[in-house]
């Protein structure tokens, strides 16, 4: 997520009360989760486990919960809670904006574009020409729609990230700035729910199909021609390439790549990065070859205990 505006360092020690370390006038452009910063942005940490890989990353500020040496050319932030302020400045540069109309007026619909009754489209919604939103669609704010896209009744573009911290009072919510981006020609399905990035984008891309009730997480990219059957469940982060095909009630985990022209079939349980151009299935999902191996090697378990029974009798 990008601000309207370079901040100086010293700026955003103020926002949230934080040290520093490094120039106060240290240029700030962003703040972003670790798997899409960038040079200019602020990246948070609070476990030592991560550190190092915090302080490595192309983040250029660190918010941290530890006065640690700088890496050359970057700065600190160091708070006493960097999941808070993390929070902090998400209110701050993103906060929550209610709506009193169905239809928010800094909205934008192309040409030949049919909204159907009872949908709400929030605010600064960009949507493309020749689209089709059928009955009680919700579109939180920001979401970039592109062309030819049609979307099914009761779908929800842009809800919270499914993310949170267990603190000794209760779960405490990362909160959500990103958004959706639904690209040209994708279809989607009726009851699907898609959650908006954290600081960046979740993102459909060209050509993809998607089923009736299919859950997709906060920075998702899925990527052209995919096909996604009902009932799959996709967590935050997770990469699947060009022309993967997933079946019904597959459960994806989170931060793993789907190669592409994979094929997932039904009720499979993907708990690891999958090469691309070959088919899966089972919990844990293996290759088709490697799956009816390790089937075969059970199945003979009977046979082997009933040897070692004779075995043991002679």
């Amino acid at each position: 997520m990008k601000f309207p505006k370079p901040h100086a360092l010293k700026q955003i020690a103020e926002l949230i009360d934080s040290k520093f370390v490094g120039d106060k006038d240290f240029p700030v452009l962003g703040m972003n989760e670790i798997h899409v910063v960038e040079p200019g942005d602020i990246v948070f940490v609070d476990h030592p486990k991560y550190y190092d890989k915090a302080l490595q990353s192309n983040a250029t500020i660190i918010l941290i919960n530890k006065e640690v040496d700088c890496p050359e050319g970057k700065a600190l932030l160091i708070s006493d809670d960097p999941f808070r302020d993390f929070n902090k400045l998400t209110n701050h540069f993103k906060p929550f904006q209610s709506s009193n109309v169905a239809i928010s007026n800094s909205a934008t619909i192309g040409k030949h574009t049919v909204i159907q009754p009872n949908c709400f489209i929030g605010n600064n919604v960009a949507i493309g020409d020749n689209c089709i939103i059928h009955a009680n669609v919700s579109i939180y704010d920001d979401t970039i729609i592109g062309n030819n896209v049609v979307i099914h009744a009761g779908t929800i573009l842009g809800s919270s990230a499914f993310y949170y911290k267990n603190r000794p009072e209760g779960f405490d919510q990362l909160k959500s700035g990103g958004r959706v981006v639904i690209e040209d020609h994708v279809d989607l399905g009726a009851a699907c729910t898609i959650d908006k990035g954290v600081t960046g984008d979740t993102t459909i891309k060209e050509g993809t199909k998607i089923d009736n009730q299919v859950q997709i997480g906060h920075d998702t990219v899925i990527g052209k021609k995919c096909l996604i059957a009902s009932q799959v469940g996709i967590a935050g982060c997770v990469v699947i390439e060009d022309e993967v095909t997933i079946w019904g009630q597959v459960g994806i985990t989170s931060a793993i790549t789907i190669g592409a022209k994979a094929v997932i079939s039904a009720k499979a349980g993907v708990s690891k990065s999958l090469e691309g151009g070959k088919s899966y299935f089972g919990i844990p999902a293996d290759d088709f070859r490697s799956k009816y191996k390790e089937i075969a090697s059970i199945r003979k378990i009977p046979e082997l205990l009933e040897k070692l029974k004779q075995n043991e009798k002679k």
